[in-house]
């Protein structure tokens, strides 16, 4: 059985199979106005091994992913500008064309990145009747109030528990201590807005008046419509810890009358070269990069899998480098070990490597199980490889995609290798940068290694 960490109860809590077999997890899914870059694709990561492993028991999986298309204030601000709105100002197209240029290539990196696809993703801006369904509600039962504007918020107060997840408390937080900061129109002043009264673009008509929902209601509403008032499992970034789950909790809870999530669960920050990876620092890598280096997008799910998804990591580009090496031996042993006869799975590894994987998503050591593995020789290679085979069902990292394939370099580029490697062995390294372009316009690509030079 899979234990993982729970934010709120703050300690690794197993998440049962039940009876009828279906799990449910819902992902805070991407704003779409930008590129997502490699550090809001590690959290996505982590819902992704989550469902590998609880198939892996067993379990079906339904998960829910939104796409938020509208909502989403600059600087996740109560107060400001939506992003994407904001950003079909800044090129110049419509705020539709931004939403769904973006979301597609969202669907891309997250292909590359072989993270299973969710059975729902609704989007924020087709999902209004909703989540004006659950604001009514709200209100009804007394956790929301509207104000002359047509504005409506929701009444911390009303929810004893609220703080659970952040373990922030009504009482300590101060007025400004939220980013929007202080508000006449509230009664308290760490209520929040579940519609926000506007006639800028994208607004919609309700009984209080024109404008736009909140943030926060989104994803209440969504994961309620598509999942249920029971869903076992909850995602997302560390940053969303508070105010985003805070208040999502607080929604979903009052609307339902009992608690929704069973398990919090939160990916860490991701820095590069040391430092936070944020478009406002100037530090950002997409995917996109990554395949520019020459370097499989797959490098990078490995990258990440050497450390524990609520490990602060450093990533660098020497750590993909070395990622994609690895991978690409990996592929190529696999590839040797498929011509031996099959033989059963090294069971020690496997239950070693399994282990890991219940153990809050051990993943640095089911690797370290799979490199010992891959050394020992007492192991037969049909052995070897069904069990790398099995274990990449949770790894995802397409192990098997070299078997059969047939290595045939263009006419000339063999002798063109060669020139390359005795250039460098004589440090006459224009040279060699200059064969290294040669080689890369008859689609060679050349990477070098501390064990020589290796092309694909």
């Amino acid at each position: 059985m899979l234990r993982i960490y729970d934010t709120r109860t703050r300690q690794a809590e197993p998440v049962p199979v039940p009876p009828g077999r279906v799990v449910k997890m819902y992902t805070c899914g991407p704003t779409v106005y930008r590129f997502a870059h490699v550090g809001n694709l590690r959290s996505y990561l982590l819902s992704d091994l989550i469902r590998r492993v609880m198939e892996r028991h067993g379990a079906r999986m339904v998960v829910c992913q939104n796409i938020t298309d509208v909502g989403h204030l600059v600087d996740d601000a109560e107060i400001g500008e939506d992003k994407i709105v904001m950003q079909a100002r800044a090129e110049g197209r419509s705020t539709l064309d931004i939403a769904r240029f973006y979301e597609d290539a969202f669907r891309r990196d997250t292909a590359a990145l072989n993270l299973r696809p969710p059975e729902h993703t609704p989007r924020a801006t087709e999902t209004i009747d909703l989540m004006i369904e659950l604001i009514a509600k709200l209100v009804e039962k007394g956790h929301a109030y509207a104000v002359p504007d047509g504005s409506v918020f929701f009444s911390a107060q009303s929810f004893p528990s609220y703080g659970e997840i952040s373990g922030n408390r009504l009482e300590d937080l101060k007025p400004g201590h939220r980013v929007e900061g202080a508000d006449p129109r509230k009664r308290f002043h760490a209520d929040w807005a579940l519609w926000k009264h506007s006639h800028r673009e994208l607004v919609w008509e309700t009984p209080w008046g024109t404008g736009f929902p909140g943030w926060h209601i989104e994803c209440s509403a969504m994961s309620l419509e598509y999942l249920g008032d029971r869903i076992d499992v909850h995602t997302g970034g560390i940053d969303l810890r508070f105010p985003h789950h805070e208040d999502e909790r607080a929604q979903s809870d009052s609307a339902a009358g009992h608690e929704v999530v069973t398990r919090w669960v939160h990916g860490e920050h991701l820095l590069f070269d040391g430092r936070k990876m944020a478009k406002s620092t100037g530090n950002v890598v997409l995917l996109s990069d990554v395949a520019d280096q020459g370097l499989d997008p797959l490098a990078v799910r490995l990258a990440f899998l050497e450390h524990r998804y609520r490990q602060q990591m450093n990533l660098t580009w020497d750590t993909l480098r070395a990622a994609d090496r690895t991978l690409r031996r990996w592929r190529q042993r696999v590839a040797e070990w498929a011509e031996s006869p099959s033989a059963p799975l090294s069971q020690e590894h496997v239950r070693r490597a399994e282990a890991a994987f219940d153990d809050d998503l051990d993943t640095p050591t089911a690797l370290r199980v799979l490199r010992e593995l891959e050394r020992d020789e007492s192991v037969p290679p049909g052995s070897r490889f069904e069990t790398f085979l099995h274990l990449d069902h949770v790894l995802g990292l397409d192990l098997s995609s070299d078997i059969g394939k047939v290595k045939v370099l263009p006419p000339g580029a063999a002798e063109l290798l060669e020139r390359r490697a005795r250039a460098r062995q004589a440090r006459e390294w224009a040279e060699s940068d200059r064969l290294r372009d040669e080689l890369a316009a008859m689609g060679v690509k050349v990477a070098d290694t501390p064990e020589g030079q290796v092309w694909t």
